[in-house]
């Protein structure tokens, strides 16, 4: 196995998983066709099983389904919810499967990590879709949010086979970009719940209102 191997299997590990949280059909369908029709480019081992009409296709028409339904924000919630028990475990499976043959520990250890990166990726949409539907524009910018999640998500697996080292940065930037902004929405969250607290709470429950008084 050649440095260039390693790398593309690495890209494969980080990116499948990442993009698994996002948009778990999106990347199963564009890893299929990128087996089928790219030359130069084959999904190790049994993760080759992508690329096959009973994966493929049922793939593609959730992800017609998954596209249909992030731009309706009602749906979307719904939508995202139930995909947390779908996307992260996913996510880990590809992973493991992205090592091709390797010895079942690897494997258990590359289902960990990708998981994890599942986990972040669907935790960062679900915080970017919850702040979306917060404002009076939801209608206009959760569509618009939800473009910007597919492109990332097929540019980054295509990323995989042309260049896999800015494959593998890209998932990291994205990595760190995702903790800033969770960290951020959840402090304006507490200080919001804070402020909807103070608001209701009693003059005489309240020490400065109460000297105020």
């Amino acid at each position: 196995m050649d440095a260039t191997d390693i790398l593309t299997k690495l890209a494969l590990t980080l990116g499948a998983g990442w993009c698994a949280g996002i948009n778990l059909y999106a990347t199963i369908a564009v890893l299929g066709l990128m087996h089928r029709y790219i030359t130069g480019f084959q999904l190790p081992g049994e993760m080759s099983v992508l690329a096959s009409d009973w994966v493929l296709w049922p793939a593609l028409v959730l992800y017609v389904i998954e596209f249909i339904a992030d731009k309706v924000p009602a749906v979307d919630s719904v939508w995202d919810s139930i995909h947390t028990f779908i996307r992260v475990p996913a996510g880990a499976v590809l992973a493991a499967m992205a090592l091709g043959d390797v010895p079942l520990e690897v494997q258990v250890c590359a289902a960990l990590v990708g998981g994890t990166l599942a986990f972040g990726s669907h935790a960062t949409k679900s915080t970017l879709r919850v702040a979306a539907h917060s404002t009076g524009t939801s209608p206009v910018l959760s569509p618009v949010i939800s473009v910007v999640e597919d492109v990332a998500v097929v540019g980054t697996v295509a990323l995989i086979a042309a260049h896999p080292v800015i494959s593998i940065a890209l998932v990291c930037v994205m990595l760190i970009l995702s903790y800033f902004l969770i960290r951020a929405f959840w402090r304006l969250a507490r200080k919001a719940v804070r402020a909807m607290t103070r608001l209701f709470r009693k003059p005489e429950e309240d020490p400065v209102l109460a000297t105020v008084n």
